[in-house]
């Protein structure tokens, strides 16, 4: 008897079909796959019917069917898409119903992140310095430390023998380059400019700092005598849009055609290498100077040396003593003097170098500043906190209803989360917008392009972008687990009072607000004493009313200098290598000290005329000044400071007249000394000085003294003057005054933008007590009402009102005090002549703050008292 066919599917598709679906929907496919089955084995057949059965259980492994049936009444979780959306629907409604609460937060909290935003920027410009070069952990400038029997002095340049004999001794040096910078004159046909950003620098540049050349071969573009390679901006200024390449330009005052070699990029703004027109070192070094190369006592390029991969730069510094003995030994022992050399990386040239430089940073100043971005930041989260928590009653019955009607503690949390987010992110879109505004006038303020523009800086806006989220979900957690922990019973029944605890905490939290904003009034008030103290400090000489022209040297200089001495505006005019905050060499000077010896020494030198002192007004305290009765003071006469007199060891000024000294080649004896002045910034204690008289190649500056009464048309008459004496070179001059002030022109930008931003704190920190005292006044609007009732003035109502806040504007004073005292006098440490810290000072701050509380309060305060008090109680 035959077996009948196989009409039954396979079993284990079936307990795998149980196993993985919803029990909800399994039977309902079972049985629709046995009846396809068995359509199929009639049209088929049983072993076709089996294998696509298969494979349908195998399809319908698909994620909605593997779920667990949901309940009849899904819950929506905290998270759920559905409830984020209506947090942020919610939040918005209670933003535009609370139009005065939210105005304030969000005000605030863009104020504040306008400032972070500005500060970060600034701060990582600073950090970066130098940055842009790949190379910039392997690079170092090699600086100088020369030890006399008087004083070690710490030199940011180096012997120009050194660099080049380091990398052929030292294996480990892969390349160096040595720059210099240079004020030339330039001319092309009729344009004529005095270039003061030239720099020297050697054929390696590029090879060693990542410039980038757009024309030209990096590796031979300064490698011939009188080569040049100009910046984009240089080439557009000479050459308009044509290509400059292999056109020539006159280079100095000789008129010497040097070879345009290449075109590089504008060095990035934040760069130690900087210029505007780049030549040839060789230029100095083999056609002007031939024996420079080879001289070790001679000191003048910034050297840098790039190391080799895997170089130790400790090893390499321990190398230097044998190194500098066997090359200059034999000049160090006559010259009673010894060579140090330093590595510095080039990172931390910028910021933490203390060694003379024409442009340095502070790294205080970037502590100080990143300080100043939390504070602002802290008072503008304490801000949201604080109103936020002092809501507490006005929104308790809400809570209440909603916890009633079964809305858990981490849906009202989530909801009051979603409120700070969303105001969060609307001070962020008016923060975007009001950085973008002001950044210009911050790049002026900051003194240099720290952003080009809103657009260069979206790593940024995105960088706070995230940071807003994060403020948003710190400053909300508190208020929303507050605000979500109310009893509904107690609610609801009317018996909710804002706890002790809240209170003590929003007064901790203002007076952490107002001692941030005390300390910030403390330090900007002693920072304009200090900047103010040094442009009235008595310089020791007169600076006023006086012009500096550039006028070259020898008998050109001096036939321009007596054409001008008849103009009316003109009072005298004098010649001199130096002027007071400007640049002087130092020369390697012998003189007789009070012990009888030859003393050694490298010095600060001015060359002067015979009326540089009396135009000056510097004051000879001993013998005399340079005079033309004397011919050998052209010889063999030399003058000193005061300072210079105590470092020879003697007691009086006088001991040091008829000394004898031996300078740069020239000896001969003291003749006189004159009072010590200061010309270097008051940031630098004076130094010994020097004066001899000019020689017949140098002495470029020419001192005008003229009358106040007509300054403009004084200088117009002299600039014609000088057009037709010298018609091939521009005139170049600037007022004394205005050159001196340059040197604190850091601190005065550090203390412009230090105001703005403490003036920013002070505000928000005012924003928050104005909204603080409106939640104040409004919660003890009965009271109000009843006190006044019983006869209470409205003087009597301001004062209770304000009397809490202005205890806590006291107990802020208390703190930051003794904290800004502190902060400011370490500052201070690092002027040579500061002010003192006086009492007034602190008097001043403690005035300002009381009165700032106290007018923004008296706002709500004054209002309410003057309030008619049936409006308050008639519901009563």
């Amino acid at each position: 008897m035959n077996k009948l066919p196989n009409t039954q599917p396979p079993r284990w598709p079936g307990r795998l079909l149980r196993l993985f679906c919803a029990s909800h929907l399994v039977n309902e496919l079972e049985g629709d796959l046995l009846e396809l089955f068995a359509q199929r084995v009639r049209t088929h057949g049983p072993r076709e019917a089996r294998r696509r059965y298969v494979r349908d259980v195998f399809s319908l492994m698909r994620p909605f069917l593997i779920k667990e049936k949901p309940e009849k009444y899904p819950q929506s979780t905290f998270t759920h898409p559905a409830m984020i959306r209506n947090y942020f629907k919610i939040a918005f409604r209670n933003l535009a119903k609370h139009k005065m609460f939210s105005f304030i937060n969000v005000l605030g909290l863009s104020a504040g992140m306008t400032a972070c935003f500005l500060i970060a920027l600034y701060v990582h410009f600073e950090l970066t310095y130098d940055a842009f070069n790949n190379k910039a952990d392997r690079i170092y400038r090699v600086a100088t430390d020369v030890k006399t029997n008087s004083e070690t002095l710490h030199y940011a340049i180096s012997p120009w023998a050194m660099a080049s004999s380091m990398q052929n001794e030292f294996p480990e040096v892969e390349a160096f380059a040595r720059v210099q910078k240079e004020e030339t004159l330039f001319r092309k046909g009729d344009l004529k400019f005095q270039e003061e950003n030239t720099v020297l620098a050697d054929s390696t540049l590029f090879g060693v700092f990542d410039l980038k050349l757009l024309k030209g071969n990096p590796k031979t573009a300064l490698t011939a005598p009188l080569s040049l390679v100009l910046t984009e901006t240089s080439a557009r200024k000479y050459f308009g849009d044509s290509d400059p390449l292999g056109q020539t330009l006159l280079w100095s005052d000789k008129g010497e055609p040097a070879l345009i070699t290449g075109v590089m990029q504008d060095p990035p703004v934040n760069s130690q290498i900087k210029g505007d027109i780049f030549v040839s070192m060789s230029t100095y070094t083999a056609h002007q100077d031939k024996n420079i190369e080879s001289q070790w006592g001679s000191f003048g390029a910034v050297a840098f040396v790039l190391l080799k991969p895997g170089t130790d730069p400790a090893a390499i510094a321990r190398k230097f003593p044998a190194f500098v003995q066997s090359h200059a030994g034999k000049l160090m022992a006559e010259q009673q003097m010894q060579i140090g050399l330093v590595l510095e990386p080039l990172k931390d040239i910028y910021l933490h170098s203390t060694r003379p430089a024409e442009e340095s940073g502070s790294i205080d100043n970037v502590y100080i500043f990143s300080a100043v971005a939390l504070f602002i930041m802290l008072i503008a989260c304490i801000n949201f906190i604080n109103l936020t928590t002092a809501r507490s009653v006005e929104r308790a019955r809400e809570v209440g209803v909603r916890k009633a009607v079964g809305a858990a503690k981490s849906t009202l949390a989530g909801q009051f989360l979603a409120e700070s987010v969303l105001m969060c992110m609307i001070a962020f879109v008016l923060s975007v917008a009001v950085s973008a505004a002001l950044l210009p006038l911050f790049n002026e303020l900051a003194g240099k392009q720290i952003s080009k523009g809103i657009v260069y800086e979206i790593p940024w806006v995105g960088a706070e972008f995230a940071a807003t989220w994060l403020i948003g979900l710190l400053a909300g957690i508190y208020p929303a687990f507050v605000l979500s922990s109310f009893e509904p019973v107690r609610v609801l029944k009317g018996r909710f009072t804002t706890s002790l605890k809240g209170i003590m905490l929003r007064k901790g939290l203002v007076t952490v607000q107002f001692s941030i904003s005390i300390m910030m009034i403390i330090t900007t008030i002693v920072v304009y004493t200090q900047l103010d103290f040094m442009r009235s400090h008595d310089l020791g000489f007169s600076k006023d009313q006086t012009l500096v022209i550039q006028a070259g040297t020898g008998r050109a200089r001096d036939a321009f200098e007596a054409s001008i001495l008849n103009f009316a505006g003109v009072k005298s005019a004098a010649a001199s290598s130096a002027v007071p905050g400007g640049w002087n060499p130092q020369a390697y000077s012998k003189i007789e000290s009070s012990s009888g010896e030859m003393q050694a020494g490298n010095l600060d030198v001015y060359r002067v005329d015979f009326d540089f002192v009396e135009q000056y007004g510097l004051k000879v305290v001993a013998g005399r000044a340079f005079s033309k009765q004397f011919s050998s003071d052209s010889t063999g006469s030399l003058m000193i400071n005061e300072a210079a007199a105590k470092v020879l060891g003697y007691h009086s000024p006088r001991e040091a007249i008829g000394k004898k000294f031996d300078q740069w080649g020239r000896q001969g004896t003291i003749i006189g000394v004159v009072k010590d002045f200061h010309f270097k910034s008051l940031q630098e204690n004076i130094k010994p000085l020097t004066f001899r008289l000019i020689d017949f190649w140098n002495g470029n500056l020419l001192s005008v003294k003229i009358d106040g009464g007509n300054v403009k048309q004084t200088v117009s008459g002299i600039e014609n003057q000088w057009k037709r004496a010298n018609p091939d070179k521009p005139f170049t001059y600037y007022f004394l005054d205005e050159f001196y002030d340059r040197q604190y022109r850091a601190d005065e930008r550090f203390e412009a933008l230090f105001l703005g931003f403490a003036a920013l704190a002070i505000f928000i920190s005012c924003l928050g007590l104005l909204g603080l005292a409106s939640y104040s006044t409004i919660q003890r609007t009965k009271e109000i009402g009843v006190r006044k009732v019983m006869g209470a003035s409205a003087a009597s109502i301001v004062a209770l009102l304000s009397k809490d806040f202005i205890q806590l504007v006291g107990i802020a004073f208390l703190i930051a005090a003794p904290l800004a005292w502190f902060v400011m006098h370490h500052w201070l440490e690092s002027f040579a002549y500061k002010t003192d810290i006086r009492a007034w000072v602190f008097i001043a701050a403690a005035l300002l703050s009381t009165s700032v509380a106290l007018a923004t309060i008296s706002f709500q305060s004054i209002r309410a008292a003057l309030t008619n008090p049936v409006k308050s109680l008639r519901s009563e």
